[in-house]
């Protein structure tokens, strides 16, 4: 079983797709990761994050154990690293580059241990659309720009980062922006996607309402 799981920043797509990999016993992949190393890279080795040639050939070099490790760089989950992940996700050669080895993977699905599993939770912002048009399930997870800031602040805030919710807000608008108007695989729902606005609702409730959706397949 493949089910896709797209949207925005702090929609709570991560927390949903985790919940759900684990009650199907599915592999998760948050595609999203494979941005974020890519960015991290670059500042690792004093690239900017704006320059294309040197993310495409970050990109081409990028594997698994590798993405692993950069996720221990202090920025990996900072608002830094949301920003750089966003803008070299919206540079075609680095989307090209990460796109194979983000399909391969539901050719062959693995736990985290390794062990092979019957399927794969995607969480990301264009596996419905780019990554696996042919899932079994697609959904859409979104909420306002609002709401999303304050629970990005939120998490920010609990993990003893330095945050302001106005730049967070600012952030996240600016990030929408630039997601949904790139010229390659912009954020949008799958034309057969489901979906659901998370503004008035809470983590058990879109899991509720998603399992009986995956339980009716």
């Amino acid at each position: 079983m493949i089910i896709t799981i797209d949207g925005p920043a702090a929609a709570g797509k991560g927390t949903l797709a985790k919940r759900l990999a684990e009650k199907y016993k599915l592999a998760y992949f948050d595609t999203g990761m494979v941005y974020r190393a890519v960015g991290c890279d670059l500042m690792n080795n004093g690239f900017s994050v704006d320059d294309a040639a040197a993310a495409a050939a970050a990109a081409q070099n990028m594997t698994f154990g590798k993405m692993m490790s950069l996720a221990n760089h202090p920025d990996f989950r900072s608002a830094i690293g949301g920003q750089a992940a966003s803008k070299v996700a919206a540079m075609p050669k680095v989307r090209q580059a990460l796109l194979k080895m983000q399909q391969d993977f539901a050719k062959n699905p693995v736990a985290s241990d390794g062990t092979k599993v019957a399927g794969v939770v995607y969480d990301g912002r264009d596996t419905g659309t780019v990554v696996c048009p042919d899932a079994d399930i697609k959904l859409f997870i979104t909420a306002s720009p609002e709401v999303r800031a304050m629970r990005r602040h939120k998490e920010y805030l609990q993990k003893g980062l330095p945050s302001s919710y106005d730049d967070v807000l600012a952030q996240t608008k600016e990030r929408d922006q630039r997601d949904s108007s790139r010229s390659s695989a912009p954020l949008r729902p799958a034309d057969d996607a489901i979906i659901i606005d998370t503004s008035d609702m809470d983590i058990d409730q879109v899991f509720n309402s998603v399992c009986k959706i995956i339980d009716q397949r």
